[in-house]
C-alpha cells in the first residue's frame, strides 16, 4: 500500500471517530462539550489535509492506481458526509443544506458508477475541487461554531449544486456519444 492509499485509509477510519465525537459532544460527563468539538475538528482537520497530501503525492511521485482513485473518492465522501450527518443531528447545521450537499454526492457518485459501465469516466472538474474545499472549510467552522460558518455552509451549498448541474451536463453529453 503506498502513501496516497494510506492517507486515504487514514480518512476513511477518521470518519466515524469524528461523527461520534460530534454526536456525543454533550454526553460525556467530566469533559466539556468544547474539547470534544476542538478534538473533532482537529480530527476532522488532519482528514481534510490529507485530502490534498494524497492526491499531490500520488500525482507527482507516479502513484497513481486504481484502488487510489477509488479509495479517495470513498474516503472524501465518508468524511464529509459523517460530518454534516452529525452537524445536523446535533443542530449546528441546516437540515436542508445538509440533505441538498449528501443528495448531490449520491447523484454524482451513481452517475460514476454507471458511466464507468460504458467505459466513460467522469474527471473531477474545477467545479468539483472548489465545492470540495467549499464543504470542508464550512464543516470545520461549523464544528467550532465560528463566524460565518453559516455563511459558508450556503456557498458550499450553491457550489454543490452548481458542480452537480455541471456533472449533470457532462454525463448526458458522454452517454448520448456511447
Amino acid at each position: 500500500m503506498n502513501i496516497p492509499n494510506i492517507l486515504a485509509s487514514f480518512r476513511i477510519a477518521s470518519a466515524p471517530f469524528v461523527f461520534f465525537l460530534l454526536v456525543n459532544a454533550y454526553s460525556f460527563d467530566g469533559i466539556h462539550s468544547s474539547w470534544m468539538f476542538y478534538f473533532a475538528g482537529l480530527l476532522f482537520a488532519i482528514s481534510a489535509i490529507t485530502d490534498f497530501f494524497d492526491g499531490y503525492i500520488a500525482r507527482n511521485l507516479n502513484q497513481e492506481t486504481l484502488i487510489g482513485a477509488i479509495l479517495d473518492q470513498l474516503a472524501d465522501k465518508m468524511i464529509v458526509l459523517s460530518s454534516y450527518l452529525a452537524l445536523a443531528i446535533i443542530s449546528k447545521a441546516n437540515m436542508w443544506a445538509c440533505f441538498i450537499i449528501l443528495s448531490r454526492e449520491f447523484l454524482i457518485t451513481g452517475l460514476r458508477a454507471v458511466s464507468s459501465q460504458y467505459n466513460f469516466y467522469m474527471r473531477v472538474s474545477f467545479a468539483g475541487k472548489a465545492k470540495t474545499v467549499a464543504q470542508m472549510f464550512a464543516i470545520g467552522f461549523l464544528i467550532m461554531d465560528w463566524y460565518f460558518a453559516t455563511s459558508l455552509l450556503w456557498i458550499a451549498v450553491a457550489l454543490t449544486v452548481y458542480s452537480g448541474a455541471e456533472y449533470l451536463i457532462y454525463f448526458k453529453k458522454g452517454i448520448s456519444k456511447i
